[in-house]
């Protein structure tokens, strides 16, 4: 098996920026047959993901969040400021509205073995890949460690 993120990772991937519309980049991924996109700024430097999940807000809705009323007061079952995240990415328009700008990325130079260790431990489908200076010049997703491994059986 390959030594490296390097060694497997999609080279040069589709990027899109925050300002992008939010239904070029559903097109961007059903025409690509992706399921997700780096958000770089204008420097090519990673600010966030647009993954399928994201986008699920769009078609499946938001409830709202369960509560009680007791002496006059709202007790909140489960924390409201979750439902006004996830109400905000429903009815995004743009990419920036809808994007994970928590985003985890690696190095090329990081150990294969240890990517996929961190994707299956944390449940990433993907990780972009950046330089030193954050720019994204690669995306590592789970099929490429899969094709890397076929490969190596042969």
């Amino acid at each position: 098996m390959p030594n490296t993120v390097a060694d497997v990772m999609t080279r040069d991937p589709i990027c899109v920026r925050p300002e992008t519309p939010l239904n070029e980049a559903i097109k961007i991924l059903a025409d690509q047959r992706i399921s997700g996109l780096p958000v770089v700024d204008d420097f090519g430097k990673l600010i966030g993901i647009l993954s399928e999940t994201d986008l699920m807000w769009q078609e499946s809705g938001v409830n709202p969040p369960a509560y009680i009323m007791f002496l006059d007061s709202v007790i909140y079952l489960e924390n409201p400021a979750k439902y006004e995240r996830d109400l905000h990415k429903a009815l995004g328009q743009t990419v920036k509205e809808v994007m994970t700008d928590q985003v985890v990325s690696v190095h090329p130079d990081k150990p294969l073995r240890e990517a996929a260790k961190m994707m299956h431990a944390d449940g990433y489908r993907r990780l972009p890949v950046t330089d030193a200076s954050g720019k994204v010049i690669g995306i590592l997703t789970r099929g490429d460690i899969i094709r890397a491994m076929a490969a190596s059986q042969e």
